[in-house]
């Protein structure tokens, strides 16, 4: 059996709830035998996060102590450049080799502006890329990204027979938590607890992160 490593990347600023279950959902879902989360650096398409990378490491590790179904990956931390996902999936390639399936998991509304990534139509030759649905978004109709989605749409079970080149549309139970509205939450000197875990909740207030 092919090997599957799932890649969930974010800024996790800070990770909550909604982001540990979807992970944990899709690597269940899709029967992967690993999943990564992998926090972003300098992402290129969105202001700095508010706390530092080594911050946001930080949580995601006490986050997924109680959860060893998860992994977290701090390649791109160590990049000090914009945290391209054609480079991560190109360094990961140079790790693993071509043989194990890797899988790119985004959701619909990051892969409706997947057109405006770094060579984003060279992704789907280092990895399958799982859309996950979220309300109020659609997939294109048409252009460059429709294109793709019609060259390369494919069922999950093309996850473990090929180690790169399907698009897989997948939902989930989507949990209504945001990050900026943590943040915004925690700013206004209101409590965060029980949307992110609770050791989390306890380096924020820690640490007075986004007072």
């Amino acid at each position: 059996m092919r090997k599957t490593i799932g890649i969930f990347g974010g800024t996790f600023d800070p990770i909550h709830i909604g982001h540990l279950r979807m992970a944990l959902e899709l690597k269940q879902q899709l029967g992967l035998d690993e999943m990564r989360l992998l926090p972003c650096h300098k992402p290129p398409h969105r202001d700095a996060p508010q706390v530092s990378s080594a911050q946001r490491a930080d949580m995601l590790r006490i986050a997924l102590k109680a959860c060893p179904e998860l992994q977290l990956d701090e390649r791109e931390l160590a990049r000090d450049k914009p945290s391209y996902t054609f480079d991560t999936l190109q360094d990961f390639r140079k790790e693993l080799g071509a043989d194990v399936s890797l899988v790119l998991c985004m959701g619909e509304d990051a892969f409706a502006g997947l057109s405006s990534w770094h060579r984003w139509q060279e992704l789907i030759q280092f990895a399958h890329i799982v859309v996950i649905a979220r309300p109020g978004w659609t997939l294109p109709q048409t252009g460059e990204v429709r294109d793709l989605i019609n060259l390369h749409a494919g069922k999950a079970d093309a996850l473990t027979q090929q180690p790169t080149g399907s698009i897989v549309l997948q939902s989930l139970r989507l949990l209504p938590i945001s990050a900026t509205e943590i943040r915004q939450q925690i700013s206004a000197g209101h409590s965060a607890q029980f949307l992110v875990p609770e050791g989390v909740w306890d380096y924020i207030k820690a640490n007075q992160l986004y007072r």
